[in-house]
């Protein structure tokens, strides 16, 4: 059987804890063979982001166009895309071949530094937004995505980290599924890149032929057991420990979520 493969479409953190860099380690913790396409990258630490540069969207349109003619992608994700000629060309490509796609819309780093700006948040919700099979906001990003008027019947996971209390509440609702999922609040500074690695982890769950519901609740297993197992780099938000959280997923030792559906 061959190795089923994922495709990121997101920017370059050099310092491996979100972006491109997380999403791949994300994917291979999970035995799926990682596909890239680079939109933007940038100079960034645990401490926040220090320069961001976009890349053209006609190279980013090449990227995929080479992924895409060439490996048998089973789902894709979409992270940081900057400006909405990116949005666009990612949304152009592909339009028409009906993969599954999870949308994380990042429009802040943990640092709270922008990665999204105006024109390409209604470029988003008109134009790769009605491809998602899932979109990931936290509870700013969903806020951000009402107000520039995406619609309630999004498939959508949201997010509740930001939320006070000792209880993280994320709650899925897409198309008759309606699942909560609750984890205890790790109380931690190492939660650079939860955002990407949860997205990440679902694409590559939906990507081994995983159905929703599934594919979410095995994700949220994972991202627990990754933030319980960071290394303890920077002096920021460090980041996630992606590969002893996939071998302590792997043994079965991690508790499955809490949820209930409805």
């Amino acid at each position: 059987m061959s190795v089923p493969v994922a495709l990121t479409i997101a920017g370059s953190d050099s310092g491996g804890g979100a972006g491109i860099q997380a999403d791949l380690k994300t994917f291979e913790a999970h035995g799926v063979y990682g596909t890239s396409v680079l939109t933007l990258i940038t100079a960034q630490n645990t401490r926040g982001v220090q320069a961001a540069h976009p890349l053209p969207p006609e190279l980013v349109a090449a990227q995929l166009r080479s992924v895409l003619d060439d490996f048998p992608v089973a789902a894709v994700k979409t992270g940081a895309l900057g400006h909405a000629g990116l949005v666009r060309a990612v949304a152009d490509a592909l339009r028409g071949r009906h993969l599954p796609l999870v949308v994380d819309p990042v429009m802040l780093a943990k640092s709270g530094d922008a990665l999204l700006d105006a024109s390409a948040l209604r470029a988003l919700r008109d134009e790769l937004l009605p491809l998602a099979t899932l979109v990931t906001p936290n509870v700013p990003e969903w806020t951000a995505l009402r107000a520039a008027g995406a619609v309630d019947t999004l498939p959508l996971l949201l997010k509740g980290g930001h939320a006070p209390g000792e209880t993280v509440t994320d709650e899925l609702r897409a198309g008759g599924h309606h699942l909560t999922l609750r984890a205890p609040r790790q109380h931690t500074r190492h939660t650079h890149g939860t955002g990407c690695t949860l997205s990440a982890a679902i694409t590559a769950n939906l990507a081994r032929g995983l159905a929703l519901p599934d594919a979410v609740q095995a994700a949220h297993r994972y991202l627990q057991a990754a933030i319980r197992a960071a290394p303890g780099l920077g002096g920021g938000h460090g980041p996630l420990g992606h590969h002893a959280a996939g071998r302590e997923v792997r043994a079965g030792a991690v508790t499955p979520s809490a949820a209930s559906s409805g």
